[in-house]
């Protein structure tokens, strides 16, 4: 008899098996055995009450920067994304050092399998050094185990370098994410441009910066073949070009910050940097949009964006102040009162944060099916918990919501069949 774990009585929403159902998961030598019905030869050597509580899929968030990847902070982000019940996280290629040789990518995946938190998964830098000009060596990022191409928050300037890139990234079937934005319109703004940009008199990034870029790279695509990924996308133009796009049967995705979807420029206030974001906060036209564009699958992945700064680089002038925002821990949360608002159906939700993710990049993973890796989480939606400096595992306690209280907490995350996270207060 193969001893194993089973979670009992918890609603299973599995969107990938179209599971939305109380049952008990059975877990064995680190993958799922079973799913409501006890697999032949299975005994429990430890059960866990899940009544009243969510069983999902081990989360996978598209983008999660970690800074400096050969530091500290990799154990500890890693932890704190086990803590928001992501159990896979995909790392851009703008750390330091930048992802751009294979030697950066085993080191990275080498350290955070080392921790027993998430798991990583990087993206390889485009060009070397993110500088634009030169082409990686993609086939090599790939056999070490990059899941795509990105070339971070800068834009690759030269369109026939980013031709080029597509196309040679085409041969290996590798998507290509690309954060649209055209170098030139963006400037040195720092908010969108309309009535908050000029009654605080900050720099602008108008609309076209986003939109320009969209065009530019969808144009590449078609003529390159390569699959591209639009990231982090702020405007309602866009998504309706991508939607356009999709029509016309171009393989692209996309994908939108969770704080895009609850934030825009009037959150800004008097200065307030909590709210200083890359792309900018838009219209609140622009927030409804992207929502919109989630329900009816145009964006098929919610991400947390995940920057996490120290406390000072919050404190400089609206205008010197770090973008981004610490959200490994509030994505799953924020994501779920989008659900509870009634703006987001909750398989399209749990979707968006499992099953569409893992597709993007390729991998088996976003799933509680009989075989898959026993990666998921366990979720009080009635749990309400404030985050804070002592509540947040991150090293970076930037986000607009600290303080304020959330409805909806992580109890417990694993990653192989093996506990990566308990919360202390649940016990669970």
């Amino acid at each position: 008899m193969t001893a194993g774990l089973v979670i009992q009585g918890g609603r299973v929403i599995d969107p990938a098996n179209a599971i939305d159902a109380v049952r008990d998961v059975y877990i064995s030598r680190g993958k799922i055995a079973g799913i409501g019905r006890k697999p032949k030869a299975f005994g429990a050597a430890q059960r866990i009450d899940a009544a009243g509580l969510l069983v999902l899929p081990g989360l996978i968030d598209l983008c999660a920067r970690l800074r400096e990847a050969g530091e500290a902070p990799l154990d500890s982000e890693t932890r704190a994304a086990a803590g928001g019940g992501i159990t896979r996280m995909v790392c851009p290629p703008d750390t330091t050092p930048v992802i751009d040789t294979p030697a950066m990518v085993r080191m990275i995946q080498s350290r955070a399998g080392a921790g027993g938190f998430a798991r990583i998964h990087p993206l390889g830098a485009l060009t070397a050094g993110l500088g634009g000009e030169r082409l990686t060596d993609m086939a090599l990022l790939m056999d070490a185990g990059c899941v795509g191409l990105s070339n971070g928050l800068r834009a690759v300037e030269n369109t026939l370098v980013m031709r080029r890139a597509m196309q040679y990234a085409s041969t290996y079937d590798l998507p290509v994410f690309v954060t649209p934005r055209d170098p030139w319109l963006h400037g040195n703004g720092v908010v969108h441009e309309g009535e908050i940009s000029t009654r605080l008199g900050l720099p602008a990034i108008p609309e076209a910066a986003e939109t320009v870029g969209v065009a530019r790279d969808l144009a590449l695509m078609e003529t390159s073949g390569a699959r591209a990924h639009f990231h982090l996308l702020s405007s309602a133009r866009a998504v309706e070009m991508l939607a356009e796009a999709k029509a016309r049967g171009l393989p692209v995705t996309a994908s939108v910050a969770v704080h895009h979807l609850h934030l825009n420029e009037t959150h800004i206030g008097a200065f307030d940097a909590r709210y200083k974001v890359f792309p900018p906060l838009r219209t609140a036209r622009d927030q409804r949009a992207l929502v919109r564009g989630v329900e009816d699958g145009i964006i098929s992945a919610i991400c947390s964006d995940h920057q996490p700064h120290g406390a000072d680089a919050k404190l400089a002038p609206f205008a010197e102040a770090a973008p981004g925002i610490a959200g490994l821990e509030t994505l799953l949360p924020l994501t779920m009162r989008l659900v509870d608002d009634g703006a987001l159906p909750l398989p399209t939700a749990v979707a968006a944060l499992t099953a569409n993710p893992a597709a993007i990049i390729g991998i088996d993973a976003g799933h509680l099916g009989v075989g898959a890796a026993a990666d998921l989480c366990l979720f009080d939606p009635r749990r309400e918990w404030t985050p804070g400096a002592d509540t947040l595992l991150s090293s970076g306690k930037n986000t607009p919501w600290c303080g304020q209280p959330l409805r909806g907490k992580v109890t417990l995350t694993l990653v192989g069949g093996k506990a990566a996270y308990r919360d202390p207060a649940s016990g669970g």
